[in-house]
């Protein structure tokens, strides 16, 4: 009899051990629903690099809690509908714990309630969904890229008229909003609002339309190729407009400082003019991101990266707070964390704050000579 029971709890460590050893070697799943292809491509591709990147670092240190991490990527092709299977697929197939998804903001948004019934966090480079009780943004006030514009326009220019061009994803309407709303504030008016579609070919009747109303500037709201364009509509009509545009991948904007010079401003992060900052937490959180980084992609643009690897990283965080990687634990643990110092700024969340940056990062820059600089 006693042999018997000594066998049974014999056997039970034996299971309980094996038991342990297998979820200890369960890969912690990070799910990326990104626009590889399709408008969002550029900064998309840069964002999960990034995210891809933190991972590896922590992974070569043994992961978070022993645990490994790994990615699981899908392509939403920068379409909201696409997003929407995508994450289903990495929710009831992959069973991945936690999503750090792209910019595609109209397709977070589309899946945020089935993640968020499926209690997985999600931290996303883009804005938030309405559903935000499970989704934190990197991404800080979409007013920020705004008011950096006008500050310069009223500090370093003569300007106050400018026109709003935009395109119709939620983030580029939110900007929209936000120029119509607070331009006045700095002494701006705005004379034209004309919007655009990411395929458009061609932008010179909505550039004219600007130009007519007297405008100075153009303040250009929206990603991809179609920077570009407005520049050389601009250079085709001789216009004397400035063109000020969002945040995107230096990629795409080197030709189009070619085309403009002088007459092109973009407003930057941190991490895109490195080098102009002082020695402090800032740029030590930055050259921590930068090192690795710049060993796999060299001189590539490390701003939507940056952001990329503050997902993980306060993922990470969140983890290891709350010693647990079960996603309600997550989820509250991300709800805590105060002045954590990122790439592009610092986090400071809290049960009503899911957007962690509060102080605005950005500069404004140019490109001038092939070299990033910020603008006097």
């Amino acid at each position: 009899m006693f042999q018997a029971k000594h066998q049974l709890i014999a056997g039970l460590v034996v299971a309980l051990a094996f038991a342990g050893a297998a979820q200890a070697q369960e890969t912690y799943k990070i799910g990326i629903s990104a626009g590889l292809t399709g408008y969002a491509a550029t900064v998309d591709r840069a964002w999960s690099d990034g995210v891809q990147t933190a991972v590896d670092v922590l992974n070569e240190k043994g992961g978070v809690m022993g645990r490994k991490l790994e990615v699981v990527i899908e392509d939403n092709r920068s379409n909201p509908q696409e997003a929407v299977t995508v994450y289903r697929k990495m929710v009831s197939s992959d069973q991945v714990n936690l999503f750090s998804s792209g910019c595609v903001s109209a397709g977070n948004a589309a899946a945020a309630p089935m993640v968020a019934k499926s209690e997985i966090p999600m931290i996303l480079c883009s804005i938030l969904p309405k559903d935000v009780e499970w989704a934190f943004t990197t991404l800080p006030p979409a007013g920020f890229e705004i008011e950096k514009r006008f500050e310069y326009l009223r500090d370093k220019t003569q300007i106050r008229k400018v026109g709003v061009l935009h395109d119709p994803t939620p983030y580029a309407l939110l900007q929209k909003d936000v120029a119509q709303k607070v331009a006045a504030k700095y002494g701006i008016e705005v004379v034209s609002t004309e919007a655009y579609k990411q395929e458009d070919a061609d932008l010179s009747v909505q550039l004219s339309k600007m130009q007519s109303a007297g405008a100075g500037a153009v303040m250009k709201i929206g990603l991809g190729g179609t920077t570009l364009t407005a520049a050389k509509n601009l250079k085709q009509l001789d216009s004397p407009m400035l063109l000020l545009t969002s945040l995107e991948d230096l990629a795409v904007f080197k030709p189009v400082a070619e085309v403009l010079g002088d007459k092109f401003f973009f407003v930057a992060s941190p991490s895109q003019v490195f080098e102009a900052y002082p020695d402090g937490p800032l740029k030590t959180a930055i050259g921590q991101f930068l090192d690795p980084w710049k060993k796999k992609f060299g001189d590539r643009d490390p701003n939507w990266a940056s952001r990329g690897w503050d997902s993980v990283m306060l993922a990470a965080k969140a983890i290891e707070t709350g010693k647990s990687f079960e996603g309600q634990a997550v989820r509250e643990n991300l709800e805590k964390i105060t002045g954590f110092q990122g790439t592009t700024g610092v986090y400071d969340m809290s049960p009503t704050q899911h957007q962690g940056i509060s102080s605005n990062p950005f500069v404004v820059a140019q490109i001038i000579d092939g070299q990033v600089r910020i603008a006097q």
